[in-house]
């Protein structure tokens, strides 16, 4: 009889090795090599013959196309996230830090979706059906016709939700809970997991309810389990913020049936998540505009313009290594805009210590911010505030150019909505807003932002000295 063959599997990416190791080659990650049965999970086991395939309708790109039907939650920010609502039959991944608010928003979300007529199921895998009852009254949804269970064997799930009228929508929570008889592994392993969504997804596509997953995220903030995962379902949306404030972004990664790069806005309260209708308020409603190294970048999330705040301070420092921090922003890209500032503006940063931060704990992603970075620098170096009714944004290149970036329009609209009446962006922008009463700077080059702050500096004495 022949041996039976075992496989390593890493179950942070999946990587399959021949044998265990400490190291994982694919992703770096340590001790996260596991041995697994590959005879196991759907498909597997000894004796199995290959099964005849069956010929399948070939079609022509050509034909009529039909809008994916959606169930619109109500809650305007998810509906954004996801492209206008959930779409039937699909699968829908949501992941996030533990504890930053995800089963809040889906209790949420499945209250509102229950109080429009739709048959929506619960399955809690981590959490008690006591525990899932406090969450629903402390946010208002008790009195709603969701129905509920804690479970996380696969086949009892599927089993149960097959009985009786279609659910509209169903809501796993989480993932790495998810278990199988066909798979010989621990709950949370690559293969339970893998093993777990197919089955779920297959439920989805056969029925047309739609699926919603919840996956934790690792310390590098991608889904724990396989990244596979990804791949497989329909939309991915990231649950993400900071503990030390108030808000939540939601934002999609991946989405088959809308826009990526989309964000919902809420914010946490005792009483569950409010959506923020605009944003941009919200991370600017604690400003001082009288502060040097403040600077207000104009920034896009998807489809929708976003305005925060940039600080920046640059001090002198005494040891042979300056310090670099940064919060809120890629921190190669500063190290590339104080070499560019250094090395054609003359701005001599060398000796000095920067500490670079994006206010209210959000997270820029777009390199348009790269003026704004740069003349918050600038400004703390010299000491002087920038106006407080400007705003900044352009991409920097290594020659020190500025490089035109997309929806100027959209950005400068939202500035002006915003009360803000100058905006500095690049020379060769496009779609600039026709009518508009704001007083636009364009600069061609890096090196012409630094002398229109410098000059400021020296006209001020004079302004002083008229008033």
């Amino acid at each position: 009889m022949a041996k039976a063959k075992t496989q390593f599997i890493c179950q942070n990416c999946g990587t399959v090795h021949t044998r265990w190791a400490g190291k994982c080659e694919g992703c770096g990650e340590w001790n996260t090599i596991v041995e697994e049965d590959p005879m196991g999970g759907i498909g597997g086991g000894p004796g199995k013959t290959p099964k005849k395939g069956r010929a399948v309708t070939l079609t022509s790109l050509s034909g009529e196309i039909e809008e994916a039907p959606r169930i619109p939650t109500g809650m305007a920010e998810l509906d954004r996230a996801t492209g206008g609502g959930f779409v039937r039959g699909s699968a829908v991944l949501i992941g996030g830090d533990p504890g930053i608010g995800k089963s809040t928003l889906l209790m949420q979300a499945a209250a509102a979706l229950s109080r429009r007529g739709h048959r929506i199921v619960y399955v809690s895998g981590e959490e008690a059906v006591a525990q899932v009852r406090l969450r629903a009254q402390r946010l208002g949804a008790a009195d709603t016709d969701v129905l509920l269970a804690a479970e996380t064997n696969v086949e009892d799930i599927l089993a149960t939700i097959s009985e009786g009228k279609r659910p509209d929508l169903v809501i796993i929570d989480s993932i790495q809970t998810l278990w199988s008889d066909t798979a010989d592994s621990a709950p949370g392993t690559v293969t339970q997991v893998r093993t777990g969504v197919q089955a779920m997804i297959r439920f989805a596509k056969q029925t047309g309810a739609t699926m919603v997953l919840v996956g934790h995220v690792t310390k590098e903030g991608q889904i724990a389990g396989p990244r596979v995962v990804e791949h497989m379902v329909d939309a991915v949306l990231y649950f993400e913020g900071d503990r030390g404030h108030h808000y939540r972004i939601l934002r999609t990664v991946k989405n088959r049936f809308g826009p990526t790069d989309e964000i919902g806005v809420f914010e946490m309260s005792d009483r569950g998540l409010r959506e923020v209708s605009n944003p941009s308020e919200l991370f600017l409603g604690e400003r001082n505009e009288k502060a040097p190294g403040a600077a207000v970048f104009a920034g896009i999330e998807g489809t929708r313009p976003v305005l925060v705040e940039v600080q920046a301070l640059v001090a002198a420092t005494s040891l042979g290594t300056p310090r670099r921090a940064v919060v809120g922003w890629d921190s190669s890209r500063l190290a590339m805009i104080l070499a560019v500032l250094e090395a054609h503006c003359g701005v001599r940063l060398g000796q000095h210590d920067v500490y670079l931060n994006v206010a209210g704990g959000y997270r820029i992603r777009e390199p348009a911010a790269d003026m704004a970075i740069a003349a918050a620098l600038v400004s703390s170096l010299a000491g002087l505030a920038l106006p407080a009714d400007c705003v900044y944004f352009g991409e920097v290149s290594l020659s020190g150019a500025v490089r035109p970036v997309a929806y100027t329009g959209q950005r400068l609209k939202e500035a002006e909505k915003l009360g803000f009446s100058a905006a500095v962006f690049p020379a060769a922008s496009s779609d600039l807003p026709k009518g508009s009463a704001g007083k636009w700077t364009e600069v061609d080059s890096l090196p012409d932002l630094v002398a229109r702050i410098a000059g400021s500096r020296l006209k001020a004495p004079a302004d002083q000295e008229d008033a």
